[in-house]
């Protein structure tokens, strides 16, 4: 079976050398992929996928994206970069940290608000002048923490966009993943969350109550680059094969739109 790491997505986390990966790391003739935290159960099934049909082994590490450029810049190794934004890419790319050349952008996400699902609550789409910080009550919206979770970035910019952020940026929990987010609301510790549409679709303990309109954030675009410190030719032969129709059924499944 192929092995997965799920690492906490702490600022300032160490670099990936010693204790953090301990004895679960990836083999020399593995790949390791350093991938945003909402990416794990489609790139789970496609490197199972991938696995079968090639034989060849992935070793998926999750993360929020911000953490995971930080630590490549820090010298921990990886093959292979999946950014859940543009942004911490360019970033990527700007330190020289990856293969530019081998750059794409691999999936479109949408933006979501979600509740316990034992919540009566049906927002809709969400529109200006949304009684955001009512809803919550006496809760805290959960949301990845802008800082470094893009997740946590869109939100806010959709917030702001819809003149909804000054009401409730005072009590948002903020987490070091949307993942994180994501577990907040679903084990009701948290009356809302933004998160991704895949990630609502992940978690049973949840359902979605609202969506963003696309045009109250920038695009949700991820990007996969092949690492600069990698010198294995596996890599960006792995980045064609996440583009073939073989790939395909892993991202649809969980409701990732497949960029052509």
């Amino acid at each position: 079976m192929i092995r997965r790491l799920f690492l906490p997505c702490l600022i300032g986390l160490a670099l990936i050398a010693g204790a953090g990966f301990g004895a679960r790391t990836a083999s020399a003739a593995d790949l390791l992929v350093f991938a945003a935290a909402s990416l794990k159960n489609a790139l789970d099934d496609a490197d199972d996928a991938y696995k079968q049909q090639t034989g060849n082994t992935v070793t998926a590490s999750y993360a929020a994206s911000g953490p995971l450029a930080k630590q490549l810049e820090n010298g921990a190794p990886a093959d292979l970069f999946i950014s859940a934004d543009l942004d911490w890419m360019d970033y990527a790319q700007g330190k020289g940290l990856i293969q530019p050349d081998t750059r794409i952008n691999l999936l479109g996400n949408r933006l979501v608000l979600v509740a316990p699902k034992s919540s009566s609550l049906a927002v809709g789409e969400i529109k200006p002048g949304l009684p955001l910080a009512s809803l919550l009550g006496n809760g805290r919206l959960a949301i990845g923490d802008p800082q470094s979770v893009p997740a946590g970035k869109y939100g806010q910019a959709a917030l702001e966009k819809l003149g909804l952020w000054t009401q409730v940026m005072d009590h948002t929990a903020r987490a070091d993943s949307v993942r994180a987010a994501l577990v907040l609301v679903g084990r009701g510790e948290a009356p809302l969350g933004i998160v991704y549409e895949t990630d609502a679709a992940a978690e049973p303990g949840v359902k979605i109550v609202g969506v963003f309109p696309e045009d109250s954030h920038p695009p949700i675009i991820y990007p996969i680059a092949v690492t600069a410190s990698s010198k294995k030719p596996e890599a960006a032969a792995f980045i064609t094969w996440l583009r073939s129709p073989a790939a395909a059924p892993a991202f649809k499944k969980q409701g990732f739109q497949v960029l052509p």
